[in-house]
């Protein structure tokens, strides 16, 4: 288990070490869990998150709306809708939440994980949301 976590850990130094945000072009970080996803927009020069954006504002905001629970259960893919789905939601939702802050480009961190599934969601969302990469 912990040469798992020390490879997870080497491979997140090593994308930050190219990876640097600035004012006019922010790093977008990732962070995923197993049940839910987390998502920043950082500028490395003042160490300030600018913008943050997880699945939990989206299951708050759709609660009984749009998502038909199956059972009471907080698991989404109980719940009718799978994590990708979410994940790639979550990617829209940060782009017009950066839009307003005037955020445009960006460079993204995928934070050691692979660019497969849901943090490959997150991008699409934010490019169709229309942030640049």
């Amino acid at each position: 288990m912990k040469d798992k976590i020390q490879k997870h850990l080497r491979r997140k130094k090593r994308t930050r070490a190219r990876v640097f945000g600035t004012k006019s072009r922010p790093r977008v970080s990732v962070y995923r869990s197993s049940k839910h996803l987390y998502v920043q927009i950082i500028d490395d020069v003042k160490g300030e998150t600018l913008v943050s954006v997880s699945d939990l504002e989206l299951k708050k905001k759709t609660d009984g709306k749009k998502v038909q629970k199956k059972s009471q259960s907080k698991d989404p893919e109980v719940s009718g809708v799978s994590k990708t789905d979410l994940a790639r939601t979550v990617g829209e939702l940060l782009a017009k939440k950066a839009e307003k802050k005037k955020i445009k480009k960006i460079v993204f961190d995928r934070g050691g994980y692979k660019y497969h599934g849901r943090v490959k969601a997150v991008a699409e969302g934010a490019r169709k949301g229309g942030l640049v990469f």
